[in-house]
């Protein structure tokens, strides 16, 4: 038997990256969930891989309405919902001075409101249910920040801090909800390789080009995450869980 044996999970931005690892390796593990993202084609491509157990929506994360018809169709097809993966985002390159206020908001509205109203609207689902557990991607950026990120940087902290605030509202209420969030450095991901060429979409080949980088694959955050839902991590709420190597303790250049 699985390790997500019989429970039901949505996963956002589960068209590539991450949540796509994220997505496979829980239906791998027994779970039915659900492919959330923008991306219907690639979203739908992998609903199809992986089976009958798994479900396309169209979800954009910044979208109230979108996130109640999202959970209110999980329910419908499945029943239940136990897991949420709060994988979704995006990244920008830009220094505090280079950032104006509508690429600004448009991060926050993306990375953090994404991630507030996806916990907000599957805590009732979760607690019919009779509990569950909520994965939140926040990022190294909110423990030490990136001087050429300044949005990312202040939506991964808004994760961080709200996840701690929802464990502990959950550890108050005795839901049987657990909350923790994910801090990855370097991720070899499309989302990168758009970030750092300024290109809409990522080849195999630039993406097999970080193969010597100093960076994780997806499938590495992937098996965390699957710890994280499952009943094994049970007694871990409001936990940060660094995926980083070293990097946030590394002394700066010059200095070791």
């Amino acid at each position: 038997m699985g390790r997500v044996a019989g429970k039901v999970a949505i996963v956002t931005g589960a068209a590539s990256g991450m949540g796509k690892a994220d997505a496979i390796l829980l239906a791998a593990e027994g779970a039915s969930v659900v492919v959330a993202d923008l991306n219907e084609a690639d979203g739908q491509a992998v609903a199809d891989s992986i089976g009958e157990q798994a479900r396309f929506m169209r979800l954009d994360v910044s979208d109230e309405d979108n996130w109640r018809q999202v959970i209110a169709d999980t329910l419908k097809v499945f029943g239940r919902l136990d897991i949420l993966v709060n994988n979704a985002g995006m990244l920008t390159i830009a220094s505090i001075v280079d950032t104006d206020l509508a690429m600004f908001r448009k991060v926050q509205s993306v990375n953090s409101e994404g991630v507030f109203l996806g916990c907000k609207h599957a805590i009732p689902a979760m607690e019919q249910s009779g509990g569950g557990s909520i994965v939140n991607m926040s990022s190294v950026a909110a423990i030490q920040g990136i001087s050429f990120a300044a949005a990312y940087s202040a939506s991964k902290g808004a994760v961080r801090s709200i996840t701690k605030s929802i464990a502990m509202y959950f550890k108050e209420r005795g839901n049987g909800i657990r909350c923790n969030s994910i801090h990855p450095d370097g991720v070899r991901t499309p989302m990168v390789i758009k970030a750092a060429t300024g290109k809409d979409s990522a080849s195999e080949e630039e993406l097999a080009s970080l193969k010597d980088a100093d960076m994780c694959n997806p499938e590495d955050i992937a098996q965390m995450v699957l710890y994280l839902a499952g009943d094994e991590s049970w007694f871990v709420n409001g936990t940060e869980m660094l995926i980083d190597n070293c990097s946030t303790i590394t002394p700066p250049v010059g200095l070791s």
